[in-house]
């Protein structure tokens, strides 16, 4: 190509170039005649221009300038200059020199203004553009260039779209359009289509969308489309309508896009026929599967983050709560999320009955996140509508209901109905499953369901089904659990307070086991609530909802309140009570209102409540002790009370909790007792409290009647039904039986397992609940079951023992109802039989029923017990004694009276009452005639049935007891065997074992020594009263109350003494050998001496009290405190002694207050009542004879006691000597030895029969010095003991409670004392006379007593040998004594001193043994009591010398001549004189024992063997003093005897003292002086006079 442009032109540029070019390009641009040469030759011009540019021959400006002017020459100038530089843009780009280039750059950018951007991007390439600054990075302009290119180029279009004719779709949609009515088939269709498709050119494709559309809007013609898609797809690819489909839902993806449910419709139904996949598709729905779990992640955030909210304690202030409020607001303004596809599906799906399908798009979501949208949830519960529908309409329609029956779905490929139950295992148990807390949408369906379950149930349990039956019904039942735990309980959580469901479910619970329901409630009160967010939010709305109504109830608004907890128990039962329990354990003032709140109830909720209560108390987590470790806690106690309430007032089922405590005591807890013991007092209105009083005991002791009457402290009415309700629960679960032989067995499991580790008093409190429980339980089942029933279950005696391992007392108490029951049916059945109408007859036929009934038992017993038991006691004896009850034994007149009075009080006061409506008084008084009928009938009832019984036991009492061994061992059996175990058994029982005993006396029983039995109750309690736990001490208290109220009764008057003791064998004190029949009246104990044993038992009991006081141990004191109240009533009488008890408790008072402030509670009371029991106390000398100053004057004091009619005193003088001596001992040799038994048999027979006897006998004088011997050692302990005992009698209250029989004493002592002064000086003379002829009736006495043995005899003869001298000093003493007081005929108080130095605190200690042997006195005269017959001896010879003079009855009065009458009456006057004299003389030796007594208490306290008194208190208190005055006596009267005579008696003795009197006197009293200087030496005499009274021992 030729150069256009000359290089002249270049380099003159300036002058000629710049103008020559342009005139060519203007000539090029001008010359119209070859297009394409000229604009080839335009071209090279300008790449020429801008060559010299880049080669440097030409500047940029004016290259830039030129193409300025140019570039107006032609339109697509730009455009051929751009193709100028793209040329040299590739080959500049080429080169390596860079200069070029830059020049090149340089011109396109001077030309920029002449080109557009757009010209040059196409030409340029982009590094060049990107340098020219035209693009920013080449890199991307390429990649976009790339796809743009792509985009034009290699996309292909519809292939047909150019091709296809409108007309062709026209028609398509008129044939899908057509009516189908008519016999117009899918084939025929498929043919018109694909003839449309050939002629008008359609997209196969495109058509099938269409008809897919028409489908969506005539969605009725399943039948017509489902063929029509299914065959026209054969000549489509497979996939082709699942991507079709799947386009459709991607159009609907948008925010703002909702997919129409015809879409759903038409692919449900695809899918149901198999047209199409289901993976396939549910790839094109949204939203993803990730995307789900995430929104269900976070709904169970919020719902705990609700829940946080709800149960955390917000301060709120305003401005947070207007925050949270703006909150909530913009929260509900955010955009609802997409459509949910797969759930429109879903829901497609369901509504035509694909449960396939549709299970298993649920299975790919979280479970319930499907049902929880309601749509889905009520679409699924139509299916289950259909489904159950046949077979609901045939078992579960109520009757009488008509219902609205339910079409079937038209679709065959829909799930199969139902029309069995074995059919709901197929399908419907699933769908419920998949549905769970949301049938609470639906609670029709929820009725229907449970309606279905409820008749499943009753065929479940009706038997007569075969073996494969009843496997196929097990798993159907566990189908059945399955589906209440996770479909039907949640879902009552979830509907609103809906009463009828929670009755409806509850008519299907209650045909389930209470074991399977408490699992359901277990379920679903700590599984469920956490397993869905819904449930979450509930539980907490619930808990917030019961705090509020916590809150606010009060006893005034329990209605309204009630209503509130009603209508939340409804749905969340289990929340709700677990709250209101957890209330309850914290505050026991709300039982009596939550109680009263709960009637709003449905009986499901009762039945939740009876679980929640359980579960309460089986929480592992809390403690069931206080921190102390000493008292039940509570939280357990407010339970208890309101499980009692609660099952009291409302019908809910018992079982559970019964068993409950079943298995507790199973498992070895006796905590849980609590509750039955709650549950059994108010449901049966039984009550077991210590806290009766007498009436109320009395009142139990009568009929049901007058029980309910009078015996409980709340009138329990109304208890007929819930006792009911308790009975059958008990026999519909056989639980009555195996509770009482639990609790009889955990109650030694109590102290023997339980209570290891346990604090005493625990173990203490645990065991009495489980006792008390038991006695209540048992009380329930005897008044409740029936004969049949009771018998039934109760195994004979031997089998409840021997088998079972029942104790004994227990046994007996189960099985005592059965055979009153029987005794009584039995003897209707012989009534029936003969009709014979006399009282006679009857009682002879009762008699027969008893022995028919009761001779298996007698049998049984037999193994009960060794062989060697039955030697003493009868078999039918041992039965009789725990066969019987109060009931049998007396009447209760005054309880009766008492009851029937307040009737007729009520009678009158509604007379009176004016405001009462007329009607309503006739009721009031026909209900109060009514009872009172009741009552008197009852009386007359148990009076014809205690004669009947009485009459039984004169028959059988001659084979009571066999006595082979000896009376001794028999009252040890009987005690041990019969009183002491049953005595601690219950109040009632107490109040039994005390009756019997006077009972088994007054039926004059062989070979039972009453005296012996009382000496044995009332002689050591310190073991058995610190062996008992509180109750049960409580209960001896009792027994010995009622023991002690007999015995002062007796000792009161001597009339009562002399006709209910006089001639009974009971009393007998010599007991002869089995051949001798001697009812002699010398061998019963007199009336005087009987009062002496009194008096020793009042001591002794002191003692005891005292002793348990000091121990510091805490049931120690706490024991006697309760055993000392309940015996205040006839405890203490005699003044000393009830100072002594005042101090020691008071000590206790003062020692407690920090330390023990229960034992401090006790403490106080008792000292209270104490206090206010003085005034009815008396002095020692008014309750038995005790200080003689004179012989004569002594039968004055002797008779000044209640009782007064003189007795011999020389009897009582002698017993009690040997009581007395015997006392200390006797404690010692009781724990000692059965071994001694024998000798001390033999020498106490001889005693007293010696004593018992008018005649006197060597062998009591002998007797009478031993005891001198002991009295040395025995005085001092006496002495000290005195000092520390203050005692006081019982007497003062045995004398009635309200005093009445006081002035009968005070006549009596009245009356007394003029008749003792007349009779002294008679009787100083007769007594010689008697010494005389007694001396010589010892001797024929001697030959008598088969039991004086050799050893009694030579103890006594070497004691008679030491004894005169001292005897002589002892006689000094007491006259000088008997001076002091002068002409008053006064016990006086003064220091004996014996001739051996010894310190007059011994005495003292003697005197107080001599009281305890008082107490002991009965048994001193049995030939067994080895401890009496220490004390015998003691108290003998201390009551001698302290009575020297005894009084002697009218009958020996007579025998004595008138001359030695008027001797003695000589003696009385010179005595008298003396008596001033030495009242002065023992006012020194009261200073000088008062100095001296301290010495001796320290070791007082050693020899006492612990029962040891305060010293502090001891100094000269007139009980300290009164035993010397009386041990001088004695000791007087030893002196007298061994200077006379040593083979004289006791009474001979006595005699001459009494003749001898005044000049002995004289004597006596410088004894005294002398003795009290030897006084001084005391303690170390003392303990030579222990060793010293331990041999003669």
């Amino acid at each position: 190509m030729a150069i256009v442009l000359p290089a002249e032109w270049i380099k003159n540029w300036e002058k000629g170039g710049r103008n020559e070019f342009l005139q060519l390009c203007r000539a090029l641009s001008e010359d119209k005649s070859h297009d394409s040469l000229t604009f080839r030759d335009i071209q090279q011009a300008l790449y020429e221009l801008s060559s010299h540019v880049v080669r440097g021959n030409l500047k940029h400006e004016q290259a830039s300038g030129v193409l300025a002017d140019i570039i107006e020459f032609r339109e697509d100038m730009p455009s051929i200059l751009a193709d100028a530089f793209c040329i040299l843009d590739i080959e500049t780009s080429c080169l390596e020199e860079k200069t070029k280039r830059d020049c090149f750059t340089q011109l396109v950018l001077s030309c920029l203004y002449l080109v557009s951007d757009t010209v040059l991007k196409e030409r340029l390439d982009p590094e060049t553009l990107e340098s020219l600054g035209l693009i920013k990075q080449s890199q991307q302009f390429n990649q976009k260039s790339v796809k743009i290119k792509t985009k034009l180029f290699y996309k292909q279009q519809k292939f047909n779209l150019l091709r296809e004719e409108n007309e062709g779709y026209a028609k398509l949609i008129a044939e899908l359009g057509q009516d189908l009515s008519g016999n117009i088939t899918s084939d025929l269709i498929l043919e018109n289509i694909k003839s449309l498709i050939g002629c008008f050119n359609l997209d196969p494709n495109r058509v099938l969308d269409i008809i897919l559309e028409v489908y969506e809007c005539r969605p009725e013609y399943d039948d017509f489309f489902v063929p029509l898609i299914e065959s026209y797809m054969y000549m489509c690819e497979p996939q082709t309508l699942c991507h079709i489909l799947g386009f459709k839902f991607k159009f609907y993806q948008d925010p703002s896009g909702e997919t129409p449910s015809s879409l759903y419709r038409v692919a449900a139904v695809l899918l149901q026929h198999n047209l199409i996949d289901l993976e396939d598709l549910y790839v094109h729905l949204l939203p993803g599967d990730n995307a789900i779990i995430e929104e269900h992640k976070r709904e169970i955030v919020e719902a705990k983050q609700i829940v946080r909210k709800l149960t955390m304690v917000v301060l709120s202030s305003e401005k947070t709560e207007e925050k949270e409020k703006e909150k909530e607001k913009e929260e509900e303004k955010t955009e609802k999320p997409p459509d949910n596809q797969k759930l429109g599906l879903l829901e497609a799906l369901l509504k035509i009955g694909d449960w396939q399908h549709a299970q298993s798009i649920m299975d790919q979501m979280p479970p319930f996140y499907a049902t929880s949208h309601k749509p889905i949830a009520i679409a699924l519960c139509q299916l289950v509508h259909v489904t159950i529908e046949p077979l609901y309409r045939r078992v579960g329609v109520p009757k009488g209901a008509k219902g609205s029956p339910i079409s079937p779905l038209p679709n065959k490929r829909a799930p199969k109905q139902a029309d069995s139950f074995e059919d709901l295992r197929k399908e419907v148990f699933n769908m419920l499953c998949y549905l769970g807390p949301h049938l609470s949408h639906d609670p029709i369906l929820f009725a229907k369901v449970v309606r279905l379950g409820k008749a499943f149930m009753k065929e479940f349990q009706s038997d007569g089904s075969k073996q494969e039956d009843k496997e196929k019904m097990e798993v159907l039942f566990s189908c059945v659990l399955s589906i209440t735990d996770q479909v039907l309980l949640p879902s009552l959580s979830l509907m609103d307070c809906n009463a009828c469901m929670s009755e409806e479910l509850w008519g299907m619970f209650k045909t389930f086991p209470y074991q399977y329901r408490y699992r359901l409630y277990g379920q679903w009160k700590n599984e469920t609530y956490n397993s869905h967010p819904l449930l979450v939010k509930v539980k907490a709305q619930t808990i917030d909802r019961a705090k509020y109504i916590m809150k606010r109830l009060t006893k005034e608004n329990v209605k309204p309140s009630g209503r509130q907890i009603g209508k939340l128990s409804h749905a969340n039962p289990t929340i709700l009570f677990d709250y209101i329990l957890s209330q309850i354990q914290k505050y026991d003032n709300l039982i009596t209102p939550v109680v009263d709140s709960l009637k709003y109830l449905t009986s499901l909720n009762y039945d939740v409540l009876a679980y929640c209560i359980i579960e309460a108390l089986a929480n592992p987590e809390k403690e069931r002790m206080k921190h102390d470790d000493t008292t039940i806690s509570s939280w357990l106690q407010s339970l208890a009370s309101f499980c009692g309430a609660v099952f009291r007032k409302y019908p809910i089922e018992l079982a559970g909790l019964l068993q409950y405590v079943a298995n507790q005591l199973k498992a070895g807890k006796s905590f849980d007792l609590l509750i039955l013991k709650e549950v059994v007092q108010k449901m049966a209105g039984i009550e077991i409290t210590e806290e009766m009083t007498m009436e109320q005991l009395e009142a139990m002791t009568g009929g049901e009647q007058l029980k309910a009457e009078g015996g409980y402290f709340g009138q329990i009415r109304n208890t007929k039904k819930s006792s009911q309700r308790l009975k059958d629960a008990l026999l519909d679960h056989d639980l009555a039986l195996p509770l009482c032989l639990l609790m009889a067995q955990q109650r030694n499991g109590v102290i023997f397992q339980e209570g290891g580790e346990k604090h005493l008093k625990l173990v203490g409190k645990l065991y009495d609940q489980c006792h008390d429980t038991l006695v209540q339980f048992g009380g329930f089942l005897a008044s409740n079951l029936s004969t049949e029933d009771y018998i039934k279950r109760v195994p004979s005696i031997d089998v409840l023992c021997n088998e079972f391992h029942t104790p004994h007392d227990a046994a007996f108490f189960l099985s005592r109802p059965m055979y009153a029951h029987q005794i009584s049916s039995k003897y209707d059945e012989l009534k029936k039989a003969e009709k014979g109408n006399k009282q006679q007859h009857k009682v002879h036929k009762y008699i027969t029923a008893c022995e028919l009934v009761m001779a298996p038992v007698h049998e049984a017993v037999i193994s009960l017990h060794p062989p060697k038991v039955w030697d003493d006691i009868s078999p039918q004896f041992y039965a009789t004694f725990w066969s019987l009850t109060m009931y049998d034994l007396a009447v209760p007149h005054s309880s009766y009276d008492r009851e029937v009075n307040k009737l007729k009080v009520q009678m009158k006061a509604i007379d009176d009452n004016q405001e009462m409506p007329p009607n309503k008084k006739k009721k009031e008084k026909e209900r109060c005639t009514a009872l009172q009928d009741k009552l008197l009938e009852e009386e007359k009832k148990q009076l014809e049935h205690v004669q009947r019984v009485l009459q039984r036991l004169k028959l059988e009492k001659d084979n009571w007891l066999l006595a082979k061994s000896t009376k001794n061992e028999t009252i040890t059996k009987f005690l041990q065997l019969c009183i002491f175990p049953r005595c601690i058994f219950s109040a009632i029982d107490a109040v039994y074992c005390a009756h019997f005993v006077e009972l088994v006396h007054q039926q004059k029983t062989p070979n039972f020594s009453t005296l012996l039995c009382y000496d044995r109750v009332f002689s050591d309690i310190i073991y058995t009263v610190a062996s008992c736990t509180e109750n049960e001490a409580s209960r001896y208290g009792r027994f010995l109350c009622c023991m002690l109220e007999t015995v002062t009764r007796w000792h009161s008057d001597r009339v009562i003494y002399e006709k209910e003791c006089g001639n009974y064998p009971g009393f007998l004190t010599i007991l002869r050998a089995t051949g001798f029949d001697g009812g002699n009246k010398a061998d019963q104990l007199d009336y005087e001496n009987f009062r002496h044993v009194v008096h020793k038992w009042h001591y002794k009991l002191t003692k005891a009290s005292v002793h348990c006081l000091e121990t510091g141990e805490y049931t120690h004191i706490r024991n006697i405190l309760i055993v000392l109240t309940k015996i205040l009533p006839w405890y203490p009488k005699v003044l000393n002694l009830g100072q002594a008890l005042e101090r020691r408790v008071h000590k206790i008072c003062q020692e407690e207050k920090e330390k023990r402030p229960d034992l401090y509670a006790l403490a106080m009371g008792y000292s209270g009542q104490l206090k206010s029991r003085k005034p009815f106390m008396i002095p020692e000398n008014e309750f038995h004879h005790k200080d003689p100053p004179a012989r004569n004057a002594v039968a004055a004091t002797v008779q000044n006691g209640p009782g007064g009619a003189g007795m011999p005193t020389s009897l009582t003088i002698n017993t009690a000597k040997l009581e007395e001596s015997a006392a200390e001992e006797t404690d010692k040799l009781k724990e000692k030895s059965q071994g001694t038994v024998k000798v001390i048999n033999k020498t106490v027979n001889a005693t007293p029969k010696v004593t018992t006897s008018n005649g006197n006998s060597a062998s009591n004088s002998k007797i009478i010095k031993e005891k001198d011997d002991k009295e040395k050692s025995g005085k001092e302990k006496d002495k000290e003991k005195k000092e520390k005992i203050p005692a006081t009698t019982p007497e003062a209250k045995a004398l009635g409670k309200d005093g009445k029989e006081k002035p009968k004493e005070e006549r009596a002592n009245k009356d007394e004392k003029p008749r003792e002064i007349k009779e002294k000086t008679p009787k100083s003379d007769k007594e010689k006379e008697k010494a005389k002829k007694e001396e010589k009736a010892s001797k024929e006495e001697k030959s008598k007593t088969i039991v004086t043995t050799i050893e009694s005899k030579s103890v006594t003869e070497k004691e008679r040998e030491k004894e005169p001298s001292r005897e002589k000093d002892v006689a000094k003493d007491m006259k000088s004594k008997e001076n002091t007081k002068g002409g008053e005929k006064i016990p006086v108080a003064g220091s004996l001193k014996s001739p051996v130095p010894r310190s007059e605190t011994s005495e003292c200690e003697r005197e107080q043994k001599r009281r305890k042997v008082d107490i002991h006195s009965s048994p001193s005269h049995s030939s067994t009591v080895k401890d009496n017959l220490n004390e015998l001896k003691d108290s003998s010879t201390k009551h001698y010398i302290n009575h020297t003079t005894p009084t002697l009855s009218k009958s020996k009065e007579r025998e004595v001549d008138k001359k030695d009458l008027d001797k003695s009456r000589e003696r009385s006057r010179e005595r008298e004189k003396k008596e001033e004299k030495d009242r002065k003389d023992r006012k020194r030796d009261h200073s000088n024992s008062d100095r001296e007594v301290p010495q001796d208490s320290t070791k007082r306290r050693k020899e006492e063997n612990g029962t040891t008194g305060s010293s502090k208190h001891s100094k000269s208190e007139s009980p300290s003093d009164s035993p010397r005055s009386n041990e001088k006596e004695r000791e007087k009267s030893k002196s007298k005897s061994s200077g006379k005579e040593k083979g004289d008696s006791i009474k001979a003795e006595k005699m001459e003292k009494s003749s001898s009197g005044s000049k002995k006197e004289s004597r006596h009293d410088k004894e005294k002086e002398k003795k009290e200087k030897r006084d001084s030496t005391g303690g170390k005499e003392e303990k030579k006079h222990h060793k010293s009274s331990d041999k003669h021992r």
